[in-house]
C-alpha cells in the first residue's frame, strides 16, 4: 500500500472517531497497552481476536486499528529522526 494511502486511512479512522465524538487513544492509554498484549501472542489469528472485536464498540476497533498503522509504519520505516536522516543524506547525493 503506498504511503499516501496509508495516511488517507489514519485520516479515515481519525475523522470516524471525530465524527462520533470518540476519543482518539493515546499511545500509552490502558487500551492501548491492552491491544498490544494481545498482539504480541503467536501466531496471530483472527480467532485470538474474535471475541474482543465482536463485542466492542466501533470506536474502539477504529482506535485498535489504528495503532496497528502506527506500529506497523515505525517498524517499516522508522521514527522521524530515520526519516529524516535518511532524507537529509538523500539530498545530499544529488548534484
Amino acid at each position: 500500500m503506498a504511503r499516501g494511502s496509508l495516511e488517507e486511512l489514519l485520516d479515515d479512522y481519525r475523522d470516524f472517531l471525530r465524527a462520533r465524538d470518540k476519543p482518539q487513544w493515546d499511545k500509552d492509554s490502558k487500551e492501548a497497552q491492552y491491544v498490544r498484549r494481545l498482539g504480541r501472542k503467536t501466531p496471530q489469528t483472527f480467532e485470538q481476536y474474535r471475541k474482543f472485536v465482536n463485542t466492542r464498540p466501533p470506536e474502539v476497533i477504529a482506535n485498535i486499528e489504528q495503532l496497528r498503522r502506527l506500529e506497523k509504519d515505525f517498524l517499516e520505516q522508522g521514527g522521524l529522526r530515520e526519516r529524516m536522516t535518511r532524507l537529509r543524506i538523500a539530498a545530499r547525493k544529488r548534484p
